[in-house]
């Protein structure tokens, strides 16, 4: 397993492009390239959809851009699903729900220092797929367990694939929903969650690690048994900081962090130049490294990456476009000024 560090740069997947050979291009302009998920171009593209291909009972309304679920449908699928349990290609990502990581997958991409793909996460993807009573799927004890065991088989066959490309593949489990594990909605514990991601993290091949832009617990997310851990650094930079311990354990357990520092927001974006970016960054870097953490190994274990994603901006994929193009200029900056290259 080697995930690379020194401040080299990834990105998240989801972008708002509508031309794909656009976004692969962008994908393919950072050092760790990735291959994008692009839900205005087809709504086959958007992340949770992808998630479900082949998920029984789900039911999915393209026209409407909806996606739901059926417990009766899920019993009725659930028998034929289950044969398949022993067919990789079955859990792949197929070509009607993802042209680009097709695409990708015909490149040769032996020359990277790693590559890297994406699944959204079981967490997230319960979180947000609704039943026929409007509750989440996350909350059924009998839809639960077989979702993380259909997630991992989906993650596993994802890497396999992308291993054939460069032996130094990972995967990122997408999971914006574990902000909302600690929330008052009820069903599901923490007790409950730390279980079911630890048995899910099982499953999983290395190398693995989660991507997330939001504000969750950070002790229960720097606890897991995770590889890599993407995070929006930009919004939660004095929160994130003050977990100094748990940071330092991750780290030392060979944790990678990417650092999510360029924002990709239209009006954030236009707020920042170079020189404020560095600052925010170094500023975090010497809080941890006031609480012990040494800078120069923080950084061998770190990546850098746009801070989120974004489909929303009046330009459309233009400051996406800008922020991709920041976060090469900010590596090569701090990269030299470390010493790292």
């Amino acid at each position: 397993m080697s995930i690379p560090g020194n401040l080299l740069t990834t990105a998240m997947a989801v972008m708002p492009h509508t031309d794909a050979e656009r976004a692969l291009e962008m994908a393919l302009s950072v050092d760790v390239p990735f291959w994008p998920q692009l839900p205005n171009y087809n709504y086959y593209e958007d992340m949770y959809v992808q998630a479900a291909e082949h998920f029984p009972g789900i039911l999915l309304d393209l026209d409407k851009r909806t996606l739901r679920f059926s417990m009766e449908k899920f019993i009725l699928e659930l028998e034929e699903t289950l044969g398949y349990f022993d067919e990789p290609s079955y859990f792949d990502i197929s070509r009607e729900y993802s042209v680009v990581y097709h695409r990708f997958l015909e490149m040769d991409l032996s020359d990277r220092p790693a590559i890297r793909g994406q699944l959204e996460g079981p967490v997230s993807f319960g979180f947000n797929v609704l039943d026929q009573d409007d509750r989440p799927i996350l909350f059924d004890d009998t839809v639960r367990p077989f979702m993380f065991e259909f997630m991992a088989k989906r993650i596993n066959v994802q890497l396999d694939r992308l291993k054939a490309r460069n032996d130094n593949a990972f995967m990122f489990v997408d999971e914006p929903g574990l902000q909302y594990l600690f929330s008052a909605m009820s069903g599901y514990t923490e007790f409950k969650a730390k279980g079911d991601l630890d048995l899910f993290f099982s499953m999983i091949d290395r190398p693995r690690g989660i991507h997330l832009c939001g504000n969750p617990d950070w002790d229960f997310l720097l606890g897991l048994d995770l590889d890599i851990l993407s995070i929006d650094i930009y919004t939660n930079a004095e929160i994130f900081s003050s977990y100094a311990p748990s940071i330092k354990r991750f780290l030392d357990n060979d944790g990678i962090i990417v650092w999510g520092i360029v924002p990709t927001g239209f009006e954030a974006f236009e707020k920042e130049d170079m020189s404020s970016l560095t600052a925010q960054l170094e500023n975090v870097w010497q809080i941890l490294a006031k609480k012990g953490i040494d800078i120069n190994y923080l950084l061998s274990r770190s990546m850098l990456s746009p801070a989120t994603c974004c489909l929303v901006n009046p330009d459309k994929e233009k400051t996406v476009d800008k922020a991709f193009s920041i976060v090469q200029k900010l590596s090569s900056i701090l990269r030299t000024k470390y010493n790292l290259d």
